[in-house]
């Protein structure tokens, strides 16, 4: 049996394809010009930037989708039936800032809440990491927080806006920040309690009243907690023998993980009793369980203390590196860390065993969620790793603590003025919202791009203005109604953004008036939303007039949008077949027309001259890509004059002089041998030689008794036709027809004159240059004989240098030679060895006697 459902969404899928193809090549011709008119529906119409759909009914062929500042026939859909939204933005929430000396908030700027806005907003990605301060509505009635009674500080404005913004296109949002008075601070103080800590825990317990005192002086309403870490306890973090356990060193405590010894509280003395009370650990390894220390400090919110609206710091003390996430598996711990928090009655940490570190990132997270500023007093040693882990955790710091932690007052003090005296603005919008910021901080200048100011004191208002833009629209439509917050690194107070994104269009809603479902204008086989037809998947065309269920009806319609067996696209890629009807595409320019059978023909493909098509319309017209000319006019572009009268001089004579032809109503001049004829009826030949060399030997032996003729009488007799006449500077003048002529003589001189002839008496007038032009003579003998010189005499010279430094030489050596024959000594008594020489002598004749 046929599946005819099957056979059916082939056929569907063949004429997708095949409509993707043609409407491809649509897109690419007119995004240069236009990138709105290639979009088919009104979604998405108004997600292309600067774009408006068109709801009129009956509207034509005109593409819907329009740019109201390029589209030449936008004015014909009137405004009532224009659908082009501008971005909103709407104040909901709006209390001043809370000046220098005021402890309560102002009132608000627009009475409070402003109106009754609503917006439809859903808990999309943004809500799972966002800052503390979120939709809980931190803002109360009563503003109060904590137990003071006071009403809640505010130090950003506005405090939620709700927007309605479309893609791409940029929306400014300002907002303001001021540091106020005497806000409320919560310090913990968390520190490595291994053994090599002993002396700055001493010295900690005898500052705590000076710290406390200090931070007094910057504001009234201070609190401050204490906790401590060593590792986890397991190897080869610690040492597992049962009695390291108990005493892993001298004078110290069993190890453990975190513990929190004292909540936030304003008591100082508490907090130096506690901090001597608190006995040091041991541990195995260099690095410590710093991460999993403020993990818990961090997320355990109540039980360490945290108020809702104070800056919360976190100081962290230590002397040694940390673990981080991967770590644990060497201890056989392989659970992650689930950032959640784990401290029983005790403030002992319970899942320091069963889990991993926490990475870097996981810190990080939750330091932004928690709205924390954290400190790393860390030794001199351990700086640099600190430095780095830093520029990773936001709103931290790092700062070099001494050896026994007696600078800790003063580390605390620097580093909560370099926090407080900064303002940096941060969001958590998701990827699809680009913000930028600018401002120009305390200066008076124009703003720059920057979300950091600093050098603030307390009282100062900073102006920052958000530049958002909608980048895309999410694939989830739940996820176009977002909340995001912009706020202050380290402040948990936010600016909260309730932001609708324009992804689609109100007709394209059931519910509204533009909708109708199975309407009898789409042959009751689609519906009819925003001014055209959505079919059905077995139905297509502008009214949903064709149908895809029977195939071979369909395969003979696509080939009847053909012009023959060999081409595979139709309507010649310009055109759409609908129903075996080619629909040819609509240009940008109304007057661009795309015609034929099979959309085969146009009126703007002809070829151009200066920019006009056909040469514009008094010379031809343009149809299906070749020009018609009008009469008097020829040429593919119709150009040429179809007449040789311009080609001929004004007072008569033949086409071009006789030295060209004539070609589109102008003169196209010969080159010959003699010479390049020129000129608008190339009546002119500069190059050409004329009566110049027939003139040549008269001019010569009249003016300057030189040439063939100056040596007999030939030259009286011969040149009787003009006598030359004598000028100092020869020019001719070529509007009264003179001839320049140029030539060197025997001597190589150069010579000139200009000629005029006078047709009516053959008579000929001749101006000639007083005197030649000759080169200066030179005296080759002379020359030659000069070089020689030179050459013998540099010889000689060099011999002679050789002469001079050979004898220099000789007698350097000569005399060098008599200084060691004069200093020589041969004292034969300084040699042991030497011995006198023995003579005999014997005379033969001597007898005895």
């Amino acid at each position: 049996m046929v599946n005819y459902h099957q056979i059916i969404v082939s056929v569907s899928l063949v004429l997708v394809l095949l409509t993707k193809e043609g409407t491809s090549q649509l897109s690419d011709k007119l995004n240069v010009q236009n990138s709105c008119v290639s979009k088919t529906t009104c979604r998405e119409c108004i997600q292309t930037k600067n774009c408006a759909w068109c709801l009129q009914p009956d509207f034509g062929d005109k593409p819907r989708c329009f740019q109201p500042s390029l589209t030449p026939f936008a004015g014909s859909c009137s405004e009532e039936w224009t659908w082009n939204p501008d971005n909103e933005q709407k104040i909901v929430f709006n209390r001043e800032l809370t000046r220098a000396g005021s402890a309560s908030g102002g009132s608000s700027a627009s009475g409070g809440y402003e109106g009754s806005y609503s917006s439809s907003s859903s808990s999309s990605s943004s809500s799972s990491s966002s800052h503390s301060f979120g939709a809980s509505g931190s803002y109360g009635a009563s503003g109060s927080y904590g137990a003071s009674g006071q009403q809640s500080i505010v130090q950003i404005s506005p405090q939620r806006v709700g927007l309605k913004l479309r893609i791409n296109e940029e929306h400014r949002l300002h907002m303001r920040y001021s540091q106020a008075e005497d806000y409320p601070v919560d310090l913990y103080y968390l520190m490595d309690l291994s053994k090599s800590m002993e002396d700055d825990k001493e010295k900690l317990s005898k500052l705590g009243d000076l710290l406390s005192d200090t931070m007094r002086n910057i504001t009234n309403n201070f609190r401050l907690g204490f906790g401590s870490f060593v590792d986890k306890v397991l190897m080869p973090y610690v040492s597992t023998v049962p009695k390291k356990l108990v005493n892993p060193c001298e004078k110290c405590e069993a190890p453990y993980g975190f513990k929190n010894h004292m909540t936030l509280s304003t008591n100082t003395t508490l907090f130096s009793e506690e901090v001597r009370r608190a006995a040091v650990s041991g541990n195995l390894d260099a690095p410590e369980g710093g991460f999993d220390a403020i993990m818990q400090a961090v997320v355990c919110r109540n039980q360490i203390g945290w108020r809702e609206q104070a800056r919360r710091l976190l100081v962290f003390s230590t002397d040694a590196g940390f673990h981080y996430a991967g770590d644990g598996k060497l201890g056989g711990v392989v659970t992650p860390n689930d950032g959640h928090c784990h401290l029983d009655s005790r403030g002992l940490y319970t899942h320091s065993t069963l889990q991993d570190y926490p990475s870097i990132s996981q810190v990080n997270l939750k330091v932004k969620q928690n709205a924390i500023n954290v400190i790393f007093a860390v030794t001199s040693s351990q700086s640099k790793v600190y430095e780095k882990l830093s520029t990773h955790v936001e709103g931290s710091s790092s700062a070099i603590l001494s050896e026994d932690s007696s600078n800790v007052v003063e580390l605390v003090r620097d580093e909560y003025s370099k926090i407080s005296s900064s303002v940096e603005m941060k969001d958590n919008a998701t990827s699809a919202v680009k913000i930028t910021y600018s401002s120009s901080c305390l200066g008076n200048g124009p703003p720059i791009q920057t979300n950091k100011c600093d050098g603030l004191k307390v009282g100062d208002v900073v102006s920052f203005t958000a530049e958002i833009v909608v980048t895309s629209c999410p694939q989830n439509e739940k996820d176009w109604n977002q909340i995001f917050q912009i706020y202050p690194v380290g402040i948990n107070e936010s600016l909260i953004v309730d932001l609708e994104m324009l992804c689609s269009c109100p007709c394209e809603n059931p519910n509204h008036s533009g909708f109708e479902a199975n309407s009898p204008k789409c042959k009751g086989f689609g519906s009819y939303k925003c001014g055209i037809c959505e079919c059905d998947e077995f139905h297509f065309g502008p009214n949903c007039e064709c149908s895809v269920s029977d195939i071979h009806s369909e395969v003979s319609m696509s080939r009847q949008c053909r012009p023959d067996n060999t081409s595979v696209i139709d309507c010649n890629g310009r055109g759409t077949c609908v129903c075996g009807i080619c629909e040819c595409e609509k240009r940008p320019h109304p007057e661009e027309v795309i015609s034929g059978k099979f959309c085969e023909c146009d009126n703007f493909s002809c070829d151009r001259h200066n920019g006009l098509l056909c040469s514009g319309p008094d010379h031809g017209t343009c149809s299906c890509g070749e020009c018609i000319c009008q009469p008097g006019w020829i040429g593919d572009a119709c150009d040429c004059r179809a007449t040789n009268e311009t080609c001929k001089p004004p007072g008569g004579g033949e086409i071009c002089s006789g030295h060209g032809t004539c070609e589109c109503g102008a003169c196209r001049c010969d080159v010959t041998p003699d010479g390049r004829f020129s000129g608008r009826y190339c009546e002119k030949c500069p190059t050409c030689s004329g009566r110049c060399h027939e003139l040549k030997d008269c001019v010569q032996c009249q003016m300057y008794k030189t040439g063939p003729l100056a040596e007999s009488d030939l030259c009286t007799k011969t040149c009787t036709k003009f006598v030359p006449i004598e000028v100092d500077v020869v020019v001719a003048d070529e509007e009264k027809d003179e001839h320049l002529c140029t030539f060197y003589d025997e001597d190589d001189c150069k010579f000139q004159f200009v000629y005029t002839d006078h047709v009516e008496d053959e008579q000929v007038d001749v101006r000639a240059k007083k005197t030649r032009e000759c080169p200066p003579k030179v005296f080759m003998i002379g020359i030659v004989f000069g070089v020689i010189a030179f050459i013998v005499l540099i010889g000689l010279a060099i011999l002679l240098l050789w002469k001079l430094l050979t004898t220099i030489h000789d007698r350097r050596e000569f005399a060098r030679f008599e200084k060691e024959r004069m200093m020589a000594k041969w004292d034969t008594g300084e040699n042991p060895i030497y011995k006198q020489a023995t003579s005999t002598f014997k005379n033969p004749t001597y007898a005895g006697k």
